[in-house]
């Protein structure tokens, strides 16, 4: 296939221009040379998606099978996205997020559930990360002139994360001592990899239909006890794991999901983070490695590279992981209270 990437060139998106390679296709990238490199074997187009005329550039003259959309956050941007790329295309594949979806969090969710009221014009300070993705499906399905495949990923995981969950747990791990660890460790998870993602985003882009699928990964194939042990085996950690109870941590002020990533309060009402239904994309045919593999590709990645550099590279990276000193202090007070 002829394949146009918007992005692919950080995680997720590059895990798709790889994969996409492996299989033998032809690939174009459109972006703007600042979240990474492309790929060695990609023709790069550089341009802004936020400038008309950096699209039509882009369109002039050039056709594909599809477009696979890794980087929309704002409708109104998406939708301009759509407009200049039909004719130009014939299927037009937007990740999009299980955020999208207004129940997320509340409750077991599948393809059925609502998604949270956006116009597909909206602009950046329209509302929070999910709504716009919402909006950004609409505008893919509003403005594309041809098939539109829609996916919603849960939590991605692996090696290239530029978000920071897993490898701001790698890096604490590995620097051993009393770990603090959040919650019950037999808490289930739903984790998947990028390249399991990547790889069945191209599958349902080979078939060219329009769909919409959750993907993430089977629930319970880990637990966050089993998860963080992965993290201590692959590293060779000699760290001790200190379980602390979620109301102690809330009292604490601990941040859920930032300052220990992937934490989510049994109390919270966003309890039901892990409650996604995959069974739609499994019947298409997704299939997860195991996480343990996850954990340990994303060590290798990770292990040999300057940490400092990456977080000046990924903002988001310095806002995963809790201070040192907050985390002694709270070790020792639940030291004091289990007394």
């Amino acid at each position: 296939m002829r394949i146009l990437v918007i992005g692919g060139s950080a995680f997720l998106g590059r895990a798709i221009v790889e994969e996409a390679l492996r299989q033998g296709h032809d690939v174009t990238t459109f972006n703007r040379g600042r979240s990474g490199e492309d790929l060695p074997g990609v023709t790069a187009v550089r341009g802004d998606r936020e400038s008309r005329d950096d699209l039509e550039a882009l369109a002039a003259g050039r056709e594909w099978d599809a477009v696979v959309d890794v980087c929309g956050y704002t409708p109104k941007v998406v939708a301009e996205s759509a407009k200049a790329l039909s004719g130009h295309a014939g299927a037009y594949a937007f990740i999009s997020s299980v955020s999208a979806i207004s129940d997320w969090q509340g409750e077991l969710i599948d393809e059925s559930a609502p998604l949270w009221e956006c116009s597909p014009d909206a602009g950046p300070d329209d509302g929070h990360y999910g709504l716009l993705k919402a909006g950004c499906e609409r505008a893919v399905e509003r403005y594309f002139t041809g098939g539109a495949l829609i996916l919603q990923p849960g939590v991605i995981l692996g090696p290239w994360e530029n978000v920071g969950r897993l490898p701001s747990w790698l890096r604490r791990i590995a620097r051993g001592g009393r770990v603090l660890a959040p919650g019950d460790p037999e808490v289930p998870m739903q984790l998947i990899d990028a390249r399991d993602v990547a790889t069945f985003t191209l599958d349902q882009v080979a078939k060219g239909v329009g769909d919409r699928f959750l993907v993430t990964g089977p629930a319970g194939n880990t637990t966050f006890g089993r998860w963080l042990a992965d993290c201590a085996e692959v590293t060779g950690s000699q760290a001790e794991l200190v379980w602390v109870a979620d109301r102690f941590l809330i009292d604490q002020d601990v941040q859920p999901w930032s300052e220990l990533p992937l934490w989510m309060p049994a109390e919270s009402d966003d309890r039901a983070v892990w409650s996604v239904s995959s069974g739609k994309a499994e019947a298409a045919g997704l299939r997860c490695r195991p996480v343990t593999e996850t954990v340990r590709d994303t060590w290798d990645w990770l292990k040999d590279r300057d940490h400092a550099a990456l977080e000046a590279r990924f903002a988001s990276w310095r806002r995963h992981g809790i201070a040192p000193d907050k985390e002694a202090r709270i070790l020792q007070a639940w030291a004091s209270a289990e007394e």
